[in-house]
This record gives structure tokens, sequence and C-alpha cells, in this order.
């Protein structure tokens, strides 16, 4: 059988207190796996270590205990082959979007003519055709999100982190930057681990949903969805199946809600 694209096989994360006496434990066994071409919602509470995660699939932290393996082959060092959309489009204020979006081929020093043509194929894949010369500062809100997207997607990375990259998004424009991703997530065949807080944006999205638990944080389900596609972003709801889906997520998360009221109100809360 084909190795997963991304596994975490045993996930145990712990930092120093600030204090430097002691430490506390983050993640406290996780597992879960990731196919070749699968869209993957991660959703938990704040604080959980969903981002912990997305750091140790890029190769930015190692885990205390347990692994992160691509392809089979345990990340050791900064991942290459994996691409990073981070909450905020962090483009850089001084270059033009084509510039921006053109700077991980400079650095991965891919040819001129070929890295002017994959700049126009991408920009034209977000709907950004026309703006290769605009500032950061010229784009709306939305438009920096998808420059952000194209500037991944432009060396074509076997997978796709994304950090809950919506999240500072107007509703409207939240989801029509859905829809956009549904379609390039379409057309690449691209897999991709998506953390959000939304749960109607993770079942909309994702082919499953992994739910994690409160600190010290654990995997409470991996929750597959199966509705088809292309998905309504804009009227989930009125989509068959979709309620069933939301619920089946919901009435785990739920639990979660609950326990952290619980400890709020007894003066744990953490």
């Amino acid at each position: 059988m084909r190795a997963p694209a991304l596994e975490f096989d045993s996930i145990v994360q712990e930092f120093r207190m600030p204090s430097g006496n002691g430490s506390r434990r983050v993640l406290d066994g996780i597992s879960f796996s990731v196919r070749p071409g699968q869209f993957t919602a991660v959703v938990g509470p704040s604080g959980c270590g969903k981002s912990t995660l997305l750091h140790m699939a890029a190769g930015l932290l190692s885990p205390t205990a347990g692994s992160v393996r691509q392809n089979g082959a345990t990340i050791t060092s900064v991942n290459r082959a994996i691409g990073f959309v981070p909450q905020q489009a962090q483009l850089l204020p001084w270059k033009t979007l084509a510039q921006n979006v053109e700077l991980p081929l400079l650095l991965r020093q891919v040819p001129p003519g070929e890295r002017t043509e994959r700049v126009r194929e991408v920009l034209a894949s977000v709907s950004l055709s026309g703006f290769e010369d605009h500032y950061p500062h010229q784009l709306s809100g939305g438009m920096q999100k998808r420059a952000s997207i194209a500037r991944t997607l432009v060396y074509r990375p076997e997978i796709v982190l994304m950090d809950e990259p919506f999240g500072s998004l107007d509703a409207q424009t939240r989801m029509v930057m859905q829809d956009d991703l549904q379609s390039l997530w379409g057309r690449h065949a691209t897999t991709i681990v998506f953390v959000t807080h939304d749960l109607t944006e993770a079942v909309v999205l994702a082919d499953n949903v992994v739910l994690l638990s409160r600190q010290p944080t654990t995997l409470k389900a991996d929750i597959p969805v199966e509705l088809e596609r292309p998905r309504n972003v804009f009227q989930p709801f009125h989509t068959r199946g979709f309620a069933d889906s939301y619920d089946r997520v919901w009435a785990t998360f739920r639990s979660e809600i609950a326990r952290a009221e619980a400890e709020a109100s007894s003066g744990s809360f953490q």
C-alpha cells in the first residue's frame, strides 16, 4: 500500500514553563494520517496545539516524542516539499504582487523564463491576472490571501499546510475564498491540512475532520465527511447530508465546550 502523504505518530510535545521549573505537556499522544490528495481539516479549542502540529510537519519544530512522516520518511529538518499558508498573508510591502509570488522560485533557483510562466499561470488560477504590478497595500484583504496561496502553489509543493488562512476576513469574502480554495484543490489534487476554529468551514471543505481536545491535547475523533463535490459553501446547510455531518462533528466537539465551561466555573480553567 502507498504510504500516507503525512503521518503523525504518537506525537508528544512538552514546553518548558516560563519560570524554568518543569514543563507543560501540550500534545499527548496524537496519531492520525492524511492520504495523498486528501483535504483534512484540524479543529480544536484555542491553545490545543493545532499550529504546533503544522510546524512539526513543516520541519520547524521537533516533537518531544513520536515522529512526523511524509511519504514514509521521518521529517527531521526544514521540509522544502511542504507549502505553508499562515494566518496573515505576510507579503513583502516593497515588492509587487508578481515579485512576491516569484520569490520562492528565486530561492529555488528556477530559471527566469520558467519563473515568469509559472507566476503567470498561478496568478490566473487565483483570479489575480492584471494585478501583477500592484503592491500589497493596493490589494484587498481577499486578494492578499489569494496572493499568499499563489506564492505557496507556485513551487508546486506536495502538501499544503494552512493555518486559519481565512480567519481575519469578513464573512462574505471568507465564503468566496472557501469556494476558490475548493476549486484550486480540485484542479491541483494537492494534499491539504487546514487548521480552523470554524466547524462549518471544516465540514464544507474537508474530506475528514480531525478533532482535538483541550490541553493536554489528545485526538478525540477523525470524522469522515462524505458529501458530494463541488460543495455549496454559500448555503452549506442546503447541501444534502451536510447537517448530518455537521451534527456528528458538533456532538464530539460539544463535550470540549462543556468541559471548558465546567473548569471555568470551578476556577481551574487552563
